[in-house]
């Protein structure tokens, strides 16, 4: 799941959420405070919130290497974490969650290339999830201020916080519509068991709209179609990556993009022009997020294209790697534990295969390189090598159908 550190269900979640109900050792000191640092759902006192579906055991996917470039760390904190970046539409400021200052995180800005950070929030509950206005002036954001999730606004200078929605239920995880007259949300009504999504004026109080079934939804930057995630009804019940488009407010045209019956796939984002699609995906993902959930399985960035084809690894596999977001030059910026601490980090893709090579992935000279245990300096930045899965290893394991369940 945070969009919940942070998938922090952003795992959010975010990665950014924790469940309860599930027996594990006495936690450490240093995982009772990072347990304290992860919202809880109100939705989560009655039941677990399942991040990635029911699993079961499976085979695991082959994966073959071939190196990324300019992998770039972004943000350097070496207590607590930053997480959930959003990048504004010039690429120039990241806006993200942090818990480097406060064990309930809080939201920041920096410049992408610069190293101070700006507090947006101060607040004694947990801010997440946070995200620009396609004008720059505004940034959506979940948080529990209110006793449960809610989805609020903030001036990209600051000031006060203004809620847009008010229910029992937990909101989360809101998406600008390409105009920013609207906001897509996901919502777990109090007491249910199922994600919904839904759709409001980012107004204070604006009245909501109903359009499905799903978790962490993404809208188009060009077109009114939505990216999301939903469990599948059968088998694994492993995440999938679906679609749908809005006509006249109504939701139209429901299509599975992506599915595996061994891997998790979660946090869908689109690129700047709407043709491509990054996500984080695991192998080994937990079936509830609890607060050890992190450790238990290796997260990876992938991308595809809009229309599901052409699906590419571009992380290691050994490190937590999620929370995907594009900028406007094509880098893939994410939250990544590769140096001991959560962080934000940006690669640059590997481009497609050469003219001529019958579409087969052309595989370079790369040593794969496991995570770097913590460090004191800031300054120990490597470049690691990244994977590519070519189409032909999913063939087993992902529908590459359009599923459209009307």
């Amino acid at each position: 799941m945070t969009r919940f550190r942070r998938f922090r269900l952003s795992c959010v979640l975010l990665g950014v959420m924790v469940v309860t109900g599930c027996a594990a050792p006495q936690p450490t000191n240093v995982e009772a405070e990072r347990a304290a640092s992860h919202p809880m759902l109100a939705a989560a006192r009655a039941h677990q919130i399942r991040m990635f579906g029911e699993i079961d055991d499976g085979d695991q996917g082959k994966y073959f290497t071939r190196s990324a470039l300019s992998l770039r760390q972004h943000s350097f904190t070496e207590v607590g974490g930053d997480f959930d970046p959003d990048l504004d539409s010039q690429g120039r400021r990241v806006v993200f969650a942090s818990t480097r200052h406060n064990t309930k995180p809080d939201l920041y800005i920096k410049s992408v290339q610069g190293v101070a950070v700006t507090q947006l929030t101060s607040d004694p509950s947990g801010d997440v999830q946070p995200v620009f206005s396609p004008d720059d002036t505004k940034v959506a954001f979940a948080s529990n201020r209110g006793g449960n999730w809610d989805v609020w606004i903030i001036g990209g200078d600051g000031g006060q916080p203004v809620q847009v929605t008010s229910t029992p239920a937990d909101e989360m995880h809101p998406s600008w519509s390409p105009d920013g007259s609207k906001l897509a949300y996901c919502s777990l009504p109090e007491g249910g068991g199922q994600w919904e999504l839904w759709v409001v004026d980012a107004v204070a109080s604006g009245t909501p709209r109903f359009i499905g079934y799903g978790l962490f939804p993404e809208w188009s930057p060009v077109d009114n179609t939505i990216i999301f995630q939903r469990a599948r009804e059968r088998g694994s019940r492993w995440f999938s990556i679906w679609t749908l488009t809005l006509i006249d407010g109504e939701p139209r045209y429901p299509t599975e993009l992506a599915a595996s019956a061994h891997h998790a796939m979660i946090l869908p984002t689109w690129s700047q022009n709407g043709r491509m699609v990054a996500f984080a995906s695991t192998e080994n993902a937990p079936s509830t997020v609890g607060t050890s959930a992190m450790a238990e399985g290796a997260f990876d960035i992938w991308m595809m294209d809009a229309n599901g084809g052409g699906k590419a690894r571009l992380t290691d596999g050994y490190t937590l790697n999620y929370a995907p977001v594009f900028s406007p030059d094509g880098r893939i910026y994410f939250t990544s534990s590769r140096q001991g601490y959560e962080n934000i980090w940006s690669l640059l893709p590997a481009g497609p295969p050469p003219a001529g090579s019958g579409g087969d992935i052309v595989t370079r000279a790369s040593t794969s390189v496991r995570p770097a245990p913590a460090v004191k300096r800031q300054k120990d930045i490597r470049t690691a090598s990244e994977t590519v899965v070519p189409e032909e290893a999913w063939n087993s394991d992902v529908s590459d159908e359009r599923t459209s369940p009307n």
